[in-house]
């Protein structure tokens, strides 16, 4: 009898033990499983793009025999190191131009659960769907699958030469090869994510910064439509001039040479891409194919996707602008008199320096959301936000919340980050922390964000009534009304 309770023992540990798998359309993938939750990690939702395939629109993915190993993350895509390397999404990963794989946590035995597909910033130079902060896990614990990717960036992701254009034919896409990489990956969302519970018809696509840019485009991409049913976009501004494909040619050119051809263009060294300046403006663009319009032309035609949409932006945006090393006085040198009046009744303009840091954060982050949620919500539910909660250990630090710090709250992986500093977070933090992720996780799930303790109302013109997240968490109406205003004269493009 005690032998046949061992065995018994050690065949229910087996099983308890055994890695998950499933079978997607190129082939059959296995995983790992901890906590209730199944993670696969490195699958290829595209084939690599190298050699005659950079370049080019992504190609579908090569089916492999047997079962792939998906435990482990794939190669991030080349990027510049960072002076913050430590903290960067997929830190210690091996860089590659085979890096278009995508990462998926979900709840064990899972059925028709609510999607989430997470576009990562990082300035489009920058960043991964892999690391710490973007762990899916807290999202599958609370009945969603999550889904984070790698995309192609810098010039290797958005990069337009006449020799490409020529060879793309008049009607292909070409330049936004990023986009493309993401609409790929979404593309894979409606084919596969069934396997893993999810439901194809529940899709939240979201991102931040650079990410939030990028779901601004899906939203008014006509080829995107129908990959996502809803949408959140964090600090992802959505004013900005577009200097089209013939602009994005004329980058080209000056990087490579008039007289380059798309075989030379192909050969030309992984590190050299990586050597340009921030100021060449990597990212989107409106190519006239793909991109058809820009964002703030879509937007204000109404040509924007009929989707719930979450928007909002952070209390200390300027955090910004050191890294892109913008000079106070680049700032203050579009402010109107009037304008300027605004700031200074609002106690803003106590130096140079505090009222170029409280113009950036309005005007390029800030007063945008408003707009778009404004204008998103002719069409579908819109909720608009403002992040200023600071951790408590940052107060007196920080003159407010910094670009990107609301993250870890959205994903619930606070405590990952304060391991890595060997701290530990306050209850004020936790408790944020709480009420962000139900946020997002109960728009996910329904379109409306059922936040466990706090009321947050669909966003108006007419209310203009936005749920701030810090430490009184709650709406507020008429928020900087005046200041959004008076920038939208001066900031917003005509197109």
């Amino acid at each position: 009898m005690i032998r046949i309770l061992a065995a018994a023992f050690v065949l229910f540990a087996t099983a308890a033990s055994a890695a998950p798998s499933v079978a997607i359309d190129s082939g059959a993938l296995s995983g790992a499983s901890a906590g209730g939750i199944d993670v696969y990690k490195g699958i290829p939702y595209a084939a690599p793009p190298v050699g005659p395939l950079r370049w080019m629109p992504p190609a579908p993915p090569a089916h492999w025999n047997g079962t792939r190993d998906a435990a482990a993350y794939g190669a991030i895509c080349p990027q510049p190191k960072r002076p913050d390397a430590a903290l960067a999404a997929g830190a210690g990963l091996t860089q590659s131009e085979d890096c278009l794989t995508l990462n998926v946590w979900t709840p064990a035995g899972a059925h028709h659960a609510p999607v989430m597909v997470w576009i990562h910033g990082g300035a489009h130079r920058f960043g991964s769907g892999a690391g710490a902060i973007y762990d899916g896990s807290k999202f599958a614990r609370d009945g969603v699958v999550l889904v984070t990717l790698n995309y192609r960036l810098g010039l290797l992701g958005f990069f337009a030469h006449p020799a490409l254009t020529k060879e793309a034919g008049p009607d292909a896409p070409l330049g936004n090869y990023g986009l493309m990489d993401q609409q790929a990956a979404l593309r894979w969302v409606q084919r596969n994510i069934a396997a893993f519970g999810g439901d194809p018809s529940n899709v939240t696509v979201f991102g931040e910064s650079a990410g939030g840019v990028d779901v601004l485009y899906h939203l008014t991409m006509p080829s995107s439509r129908g990959l996502f049913a809803k949408a959140i976009v964090e600090s992802g501004g959505g004013w900005s001039r577009d200097s089209g494909l013939a602009g994005k040619e004329k980058e080209g050119v000056d990087f490579a040479g008039a007289d380059a051809t798309p075989a030379a263009l192909r050969a030309i060294p992984v590190e050299k891409t990586l050597a340009m300046p921030p100021s060449l403006g990597f990212g989107p663009f409106a190519d006239g194919r793909l991109a058809v319009e820009s964002v703030t032309h879509a937007f204000a035609q109404g040509h924007q996707a009929a989707v719930p949409l979450i928007i909002g932006s952070n209390s200390y945006e300027a955090s910004l602008m050191e890294s892109f090393h913008i000079a106070p006085q680049a700032m203050l040198s579009r402010l109107t008199p009037p304008l300027r009046d605004i700031y200074e009744k609002d106690g803003e303009a106590k130096s140079d320096e505090a009222l170029a840091h409280a113009v950036f954060t309005d005007a390029i982050m800030g007063a945008p959301a408003h707009w778009i949620a404004g204008k998103a919500s002719a069409k579908a539910p819109a909720f608009l936000y403002h992040f200023s909660y600071v951790a408590t250990l940052q107060r007196g630090r920080a003159p407010g919340a910094r670009h990107g710090s609301e993250i870890p709250y959205v994903f619930a992986t606070g405590d990952a980050l304060a391991s890595l500093f060997g701290i530990t977070l306050a209850p004020g933090d936790t408790a944020m922390e709480a009420l962000m992720h139900s946020c997002w996780t109960g728009f996910a799930k329904t379109g409306t964000p059922q936040c466990t303790g706090a009321n947050w109302p669909a966003y108006t013109p007419a209310s203009d009534t936005l749920l701030e997240f810090g430490p009184d968490a709650g709406p507020v109406a008429h928020f900087r009304k005046d200041r959004y205003d008076a920038l939208e004269t001066v900031f917003r493009p005509d197109r």
